[in-house]
């Protein structure tokens, strides 16, 4: 699940994305304040929320919104008053951005400039497929999850990188619109007071 609001670029609409749909396949219907986006076959791929400053605080909103469970309940909130109920149990409401260690970075057995790293965040650890040059075991580093919005709009997903299954994204200070950030190619590597598992902020 991943919402978004941008009041001067879409109207004051709070953006309700459940999965991803072939936006030509779609179709919507409107019921008062609440516009429900459909697949082809009639499943939900999300919600747009007319009118929501009214419905939400959007002080200092301006693109992907984070998830807490206090949001999911104002939604589902807002879909019951319409007559939808939904089922948010699913909903991953951990932060997207964490500290991650590298237990090891080991190099791509058909690749030669991708590495497989064994990262530890707040969830244990997993498999990350990294192409920055200065990754090294023993590093603390920021992690988007599978469901972060990078900056630009980009939801991080599952993957698979030539046969190896990656889990997330290790991330440069320029990815994560940092100010300051260099504009050499390599991940941002913290410094060791960060604790492995806590939540970083990016830029927005």
């Amino acid at each position: 699940m991943n919402v978004f609001y941008n009041q001067e670029g879409i109207g004051d609409v709070l953006m309700v994305l459940l999965k991803e749909g072939e936006r030509h396949h779609q179709s919507v219907e409107r019921t008062g304040d609440v516009a429900i986006v459909k697949s082809e076959d009639g499943s939900v791929n999300g919600y747009n929320l007319f009118q929501a400053s009214e419905h939400f605080d959007v002080t200092g909103w301006n693109g992907p919104v984070d998830l807490t469970t206090e949001l999911v309940e104002q939604i589902r909130t807002v879909l019951k008053k319409h007559g939808i109920e939904e089922d948010f149990s699913w909903v991953d409401v951990t932060p997207k951005f964490v500290v991650g260690y590298v237990e090891s970075a080991e190099k791509h057995p058909d690749a030669d400039k991708l590495s497989v790293c064994q990262v530890q965040i707040d969830q244990g650890t997993v498999q990350i497929v990294c192409g920055a040059p200065n990754v090294a075991t023993g590093q603390k580093v920021v992690v988007a999850k599978p469901g972060a919005v990078m900056p630009t709009g980009l939801i991080i997903r599952p993957s698979a990188l030539r046969g190896e299954s990656s889990h997330g994204m290790i991330c440069s200070a320029s990815e994560l619109n940092l100010p300051n950030a260099p504009q050499e190619k390599g991940i941002l590597v913290l410094d060791n007071e960060y604790e492995v598992g806590t939540a970083f902020e990016i830029g927005r």
